[in-house]
């Protein structure tokens, strides 16, 4: 399976700040944005990953992140000249894709909690074995504001509405989907909304007519943090802080995760470390090889 981050978009609602740097790059605590749906991918296995932005975005996250080969993965860049919706990805993704599954994130959600590898990685099996799609809910009490997921007594998905202005359910459709290869095609087909996007939630709504979607809560013991306002933005960060802070060990540092991962080795990590100029970051890496962190 490749992974796709989507980190197009304007932002406006975190203007003014957002008119001068696109938001995945601005600062989570102590990473930047993109780290954390990086971070998410990689949990899942996933190494061959393509970074949908901006045009004028695209050197920044080139100097932040390179080709990924220092941190074991496959980095690759495509440019989105105007945000016709979250689908599009997958027409701009085609020939990275190309014959392989896909999981696309959105590049302002963070995914925190103890099982999160192992529930990512059964989505990813579940594809690779019996295609479909992967969808992640998590219970909100602002529905209104998300696509909502709906689902029969036996736990079937039967209707996803974006956005509704009476929600059936407070079961919110989060930025992290994975499908078989058959959505690109799938996303050739859907027609513009009344906005003017390809919505995800008709690719996702082709599958709920195959009966071939499958929904994945994250229930209690997750946190999902959507940072599209300056408020969510604050509060992401100081969760982050918290937690970081209580137990000493971070979240979605993409080295330690590689590394966890096995996608590099002790020798790689140490040289990683040793190219980071803010010590107490180059410092946690070092203490995971001596086996401190």
């Amino acid at each position: 399976m490749r992974g796709m981050i989507l980190a197009g978009g304007m932002g406006t609602r975190l203007h003014p700040v957002t008119k001068v740097v696109t938001k995945q790059l601005l600062p989570v605590y102590d990473k930047p944005m993109i780290y954390y749906p990086l971070s998410t991918l990689m949990l899942a296995g996933i190494k061959d990953i393509l970074i949908i932005c901006k045009p004028e975005d695209e050197l920044l996250f080139k100097k932040l992140l390179g080709t990924g080969q220092d941190i074991g993965i496959n980095l690759q860049y495509k440019v989105q000249f105007n945000p016709n919706g979250i689908a599009e990805s997958f027409i701009l993704g085609e020939d990275f894709i190309g014959d392989d599954d896909v999981c696309l994130i959105l590049g302002d959600n963070i995914f925190y909690g103890h099982d999160l590898p192992l529930l990512l990685q059964k989505g990813v099996s579940k594809i690779e074995n019996r295609g479909g799609a992967v969808i992640f809910g998590y219970h909100v009490n602002n529905p209104q504001d998300y696509g909502v997921v709906k689902c029969n007594k036996k736990g079937r998905v039967i209707n996803i509405e974006e956005k509704p202005k009476r929600p059936k359910t407070n079961c919110a459709a989060v930025g992290l989907y994975m499908y078989d290869n058959s959505v690109v095609e799938v996303a050739k087909t859907i027609k513009p909304s009344a906005r003017g996007e390809v919505e995800i939630t008709a690719v996702n709504n082709d599958y709920v007519k195959n009966k071939n979607i499958e929904l994945v809560k994250l229930g209690r013991g997750y946190t999902w943090f959507d940072m599209g306002s300056s408020d969510s933005f604050l509060n992401a960060s100081n969760y982050v802080q918290t937690i970081q802070k209580r137990q000493g060990l971070k979240i979605s540092c993409i080295e330690e995760t590689s590394y966890n991962m096995n996608f590099i080795n002790t020798i790689q990590l140490e040289q990683v470390a040793n190219t980071i100029k803010n010590q107490d970051y180059k410092n946690y890496l070092l203490d995971i090889i001596r086996g401190d962190a």
